[in-house]
């Protein structure tokens, strides 16, 4: 059996080309990630305080139910402040914060879960983060995308020589990823003091989810049939 030459030879002569694909999907998650913030004379105090705010937070967004795809604690910190002058480890006051990420895949309630959130105690609301789940299949829409651009890129680079296309000798994914814009205009942070004095519901927040970007690139190698130079 003869090994095929790496780079082609006259008789079957090698082709390579790029294939592109772009495109936008409707995203699947809307992620929020929500700080709460309690601060206090002494250390225990404190803590008592976060830990409050904190169940209130999670029942309310577990309330949500299948609404709710995912729900995670991250950093929960509780530090002292000491007094600028003077001297000794004298604590003016203790500062805690615990940091929650919800993710929801039904957006009609997100306006309202996120205007809940703020309307609670020294709470802050950050986001939303769209985004496609990984078996999204726009993913693979857009990898078939990039195959089929290849194999027409193929065929008119073939055809400009007046041949045609033999066969597949390789394919390379060199790149899928989905295009995130400037944070600035698809984040949002909502920080609401609690001692506001209208104590009816805030009205929901209109959030309108933002379609993702997607890219995928692929490397093809072809074989074609000897042109007639």
């Amino acid at each position: 059996m003869t090994t095929p030459h790496p780079y082609g030879t006259p008789g079957a002569p090698h082709l390579t080309v790029r294939g592109e694909a772009h495109l936008e999907a409707a995203p699947d998650l809307a992620r929020i990630a929500v700080t709460l913030t309690a601060r206090g004379r002494d250390g225990r105090t404190t803590l008592d305080d976060l830990t409050r705010r904190n169940t209130t937070a999670l029942d309310l967004i577990k309330s949500y139910g299948d609404a709710l795809e995912h729900l995670e604690t991250g950093t929960l910190t509780v530090t002292p402040e000491l007094t600028a002058h003077g001297r000794g480890e004298r604590v003016r006051a203790h500062h805690g914060t615990v940091h929650l990420t919800a993710e929801l895949n039904d957006f009609t309630v997100l306006g309202d879960l996120t205007t809940r959130l703020s309307d609670l105690d020294l709470t802050r609301v950050d986001g939303p983060w769209w985004t496609l789940r990984p078996d999204s299949p726009a993913h693979r829409q857009a990898r078939r995308q990039a195959v089929d651009d290849a194999v027409r890129r193929a065929r008119a680079y073939a055809e400009a020589l007046g041949t045609t296309v033999a066969a597949l000798i390789e394919l390379t994914d060199t790149g899928t990823a989905i295009d995130h814009p400037e944070p600035l205009a698809g984040t949002r942070s909502m920080a609401f003091a609690a001692a506001a004095e209208d104590a009816a519901s805030p009205l929901p927040l209109d959030l309108e989810p933002r379609r993702q970007h997607l890219r995928a690139e692929v490397t093809a190698r072809f074989t074609m049939r000897p042109p007639q130079l």
